[in-house]
C-alpha cells in the first residue's frame, strides 16, 4: 500500500514536459506545475511559430502575456524529499529496486532510455508507448551524454579564457583612455597659449591702429591750429588795412602805412596721411585666414559628420540645372535672415549702357542694343550696375531673383573701377575691395582679389546675401526647399559696401522687395 502511494506521489512530482522529477518547479496561473526551464523552452518554441501563443501545455489555457515564473517553494521541498528518498534507495544495494528505479507509469524496473521522449523506460513502455521510438542502453546514452558534457566543458573553458582575455584587454583600454587626461591637459594648455597669442595680437593690432590714429589726429590738429593762427593774423591785417583806408589825411595815411607789417606767406601745412586700408591690409589677411580656419575648416574635422539621409539619391548632372522655386517655403534659417531684410534699388547713373533699369529701379535687364537716356553720370564699362544703398556696421540681408546663369552678385566699396579689366568681362572680385559670386552653368565661382574658388553646388534662381559687417562675414545662400549656404567670405571691412551686379546678354536680375 505504501509503495502504491509512493508511486502515485512521485507521479505528481513529475514534469509533464520532461517526464522527470521537477527541477525548480513553477506554478502557472491555471494551477499546473512545470520545470521552469521546460516551460520557458516550450514557450520560446511557440514564439517562433507563425501564430505564436502563450498557453498551458496541460489545460491549453491561453494567457494574454507571458506569466512571471516564480519557484513553488513548497513543491520544491517535496521534490527534494522524494529525490533524497530515491538516493537512499539506490544506496541500499542490488537487493531490491528502489522506488526511483521503477517506471512511474507501470511500476516496472527502468531498463532502457527513449531518445525520442528523452526519458528512462521499462519493458512495458518499450512494447506499448515507445515501440516506434529510438531506444538505447543506459550505458550508451550515458557515454553520449558524457561526451557532450566534456565537449561542453571544453567549450566553456575556452570561452571563459577568451572572456578573461577580453576583460584584461578592456582593463588596459580603460587605463589608456584614462591616461588621455594628460593629453586633455596638454590640449587645454595649447589652446590657452593660442588664446593668449590671439589676445596679444588683438591688443597689438588695436594699439597700432590707435597709434596711427593719434599720429594722424595730431597732424590734423596742428594744421587746424596753423589755420586758426593764420586766420587771426589775416583778421588783424584786415582791420588795420580797413582802418588805414578810412584815414582822411594823406600825411597820416602815409606815416601809418609805413608802420603796417607786410603780410607774410602762410606756413606750410603738415602732410597728414591716414589710409585705413593700408593699415588694415596685412592684419586683414591674417584675420581672414584665422576666421576661415576656425569657422569653416576646423568644425568639419572635429565634429562628427552627419550621415546622408537614408534613401537619398546623389545629385545627378541634370538636376544641377537652374530651377525656379515658387513659392519659396519657410524655414527657420531664412526666417532669421529675413529679420534684417533690406529693400534695394538699382542706381541708373552707374548702369552700363546695355543695362535697362526698370521704372521702380527693382529690375535690371541686359538688352542687345544700347539703352538711350538712362544714367547721365559715369557708367560702368563692364555690364555692371551698383545699388543706391550702402551698408556699414550691423547685419543686413537682401534677396534677388535671376533669370538664368551667367550672373555675378556681390558687394564693393565705392571706389570699384569703372573701366574694363584686361582679360575679364567684369571687375567684381578682381581687387581687394570687392567680393562676388559668379553663377555659371554648372557651378559657382567665388571671386576676391582676382582669385576664384570653384563651388560645386545646386544652382538656384533665388539667392540671398547676408552681410554681417562687424564680424566681417559675407554669405551667399540658395533659396530652395531649404535655405542652403553656398559660400562665405571672411574679411575686415573698412568702408560702406554697395551691392553690385554683372549681367550677361539677355539676363534679368530682380531685387526682391518686402513690406
Amino acid at each position: 500500500m505504501a509503495s502504491a502511494m509512493s508511486q502515485k506521489l512521485e507521479e505528481k512530482l513529475v514534469c509533464s514536459i520532461c517526464l522527470e522529477l521537477f527541477r525548480v518547479p513553477v506554478t502557472l496561473p491555471c494551477g499546473h506545475n512545470f520545470c521552469k526551464r521546460c516551460i520557458s523552452d516550450h514557450w520560446d518554441k511557440k514564439r517562433q511559430e507563425p501564430e505564436p501563443s502563450i498557453t498551458c501545455p496541460e489545460c491549453r489555457r491561453a494567457f494574454e502575456r507571458r506569466p512571471e515564473l516564480e519557484k513553488n517553494v513548497t513543491l520544491h521541498g517535496v521534490v527534494e524529499l522524494a529525490r533524497d528518498s530515491e538516493e537512499r534507495g539506490c544506496a541500499a544495494g542490488p537487493s531490491g529496486a528502489a522506488p526511483a528505479e521503477l517506471c512511474p507509469r507501470h511500476g516496472r524496473p527502468l531498463e532502457l532510455f527513449c531518445e525520442d521522449e528523452r526519458r528512462c523506460i521499462c519493458c512495458i513502455c518499450t512494447v506499448r508507448d515507445c515501440r516506434p521510438h529510438r531506444r538505447v542502453l543506459f550505458e550508451e546514452e550515458r557515454a553520449k551524454k558524457q561526451t557532450f558534457l566534456k565537449e561542453s566543458l571544453e567549450k566553456a573553458r575556452e570561452e571563459s579564457e577568451r572572456i578573461e582575455q577580453t576583460m584584461k584587454e578592456l582593463e588596459l583600454q580603460t587605463e589608456r583612455i584614462k591616461d588621455c587626461s594628460e593629453l586633455k591637459d596638454g590640449i587645454q594648455s595649447k589652446f590657452a597659449h593660442l588664446k593668449k597669442a590671439l589676445e596679444d595680437f588683438q591688443r597689438q593690432t588695436v594699439a597700432r591702429i590707435e597709434q596711427e590714429q593719434r599720429a594722424a589726429l595730431e597732424g590734423v590738429d596742428k594744421n587746424w591750429n596753423l589755420c586758426r593762427d593764420r586766420l587771426d593774423v589775416l583778421g588783424q591785417h584786415r582791420e588795420r588795412a580797413q582802418s588805414l583806408l578810412a584815414c582822411p589825411e594823406h600825411r597820416t595815411f602815409l606815416q601809418e602805412f609805413l608802420l603796417l607789417p607786410p603780410l607774410e606767406s602762410p606756413e606750410v601745412l603738415v602732410p597728414v596721411e591716414f589710409d585705413v586700408a593700408a593699415v588694415i591690409k596685412p592684419i586683414s589677411e591674417i584675420l581672414t585666414s584665422i576666421s576661415r580656419l576656425l569657422l569653416e575648416d576646423l568644425p568639419g574635422c572635429v565634429a562628427p559628420r552627419a550621415p546622408s539621409p537614408a534613401g537619398q539619391d546623389p545629385v545627378h548632372a541634370q538636376e544641377l540645372a537652374v530651377k525656379a522655386v515658387a513659392p519659396l517655403p519657410k524655414c527657420q534659417l531664412r526666417a532669421e535672415l529675413l529679420k534684417d531684410h533690406r529693400n534695394l534699388t538699382f542706381d541708373p547713373e552707374t548702369a552700363n549702357k546695355y543695362l535697362e533699369v526698370s521704372k521702380g529701379a527693382h529690375k535690371a535687364k541686359h538688352r542687345p542694343g544700347s539703352v538711350p537716356g538712362q544714367g547721365q553720370g559715369p557708367r560702368f564699362q563692364p555690364w555692371q550696375v551698383l545699388c543706391t544703398q550702402s551698408y556699414g556696421p550691423g547685419h543686413h540681408y537682401w534677396e534677388v531673383k535671376i533669370s538664368s546663369h551667367s550672373v555675378i552678385l556681390g558687394v564693393t566699396y565705392r571706389g570699384l573701377p569703372q573701366e574694363q579689366q584686361q582679360g575679364h568681362r567684369f571687375n567684381i572680385g578682381l581687387d581687394g575691395g570687392s567680393w562676388g559670386l559668379q553663377v555659371r552653368e554648372d557651378c559657382y565661382l567665388a571671386w576676391h582679389e582676382g582669385r576664384a574658388q570653384k563651388i560645386q553646388e545646386q544652382l538656384y534662381k533665388n539667392l540671398g546675401v547676408s552681410l554681417d559687417y562687424g564680424k566681417g562675414l559675407l554669405s551667399f545662400y540658395g533659396l530652395g526647399e531649404r535655405t542652403k549656404l553656398i559660400h562665405s567670405f571672411h574679411s575686415v571691412f573698412t568702408e560702406p559696401l554697395y551691392p553690385v551686379f554683372w549681367l550677361c546678354e539677355g539676363r534679368v536680375v530682380t531685387l526682391c522687395q518686402r513690406d
